[in-house]
């Protein structure tokens, strides 16, 4: 199953208990299903400071991976309850993170749906931020004359 589909992004990040800037993205992109998984697949944008870059989310019960590739390399593993090292390439350079989910709500099946993530990030082993990351994912609706 692949499908052609339109991706609504909403990131809202905290910093030490003050709210950062929210970004919102909607962009299309590719949803499809390979060995029971599900992959959201896009390309990033210059309002996410990461142009040339090509996001891959798989989709698993409890666990989401995300894959970047192209100007901004990265590999981060969410998976609820637990903490996982992972880089984060930027345009000043790679930084080592820690990633911790606190919540994943996975609603994602053949028709779209949602993926929420609610983690918090560690730099240098110190508590950086907390995100919210929600992804909604539908099919385009063809407009009949």
């Amino acid at each position: 199953m692949r499908k052609d589909v339109i991706i609504h992004i909403d990131g809202k990040p905290k910093y030490d208990g003050m709210d950062g800037d929210e970004i919102q993205l909607t962009t299309s992109g590719r949803l499809y299903r390979k060995n029971g998984r599900y992959y959201i697949m896009y390309k990033e944008s210059e309002l996410t400071g990461m142009e040339g870059s090509t996001t891959t989310l798989k989709i698993e019960d409890e666990r989401v991976t995300m894959m970047r590739s192209g100007s901004y390399p990265s590999h981060m593993v969410f998976e609820k309850g637990k903490k996982h090292i992972g880089v984060f390439n930027t345009e000043t350079g790679a930084m080592t993170i820690g990633i911790h989910a606190r919540d994943i709500k996975n609603q994602i099946d053949d028709n779209g749906g949602s993926l929420t993530i609610d983690y918090a990030i560690e730099v240098d082993y110190m508590l950086s931020g907390e995100n919210l990351f929600r992804v909604d994912v539908e099919t385009p609706h063809k407009i009949l004359s």
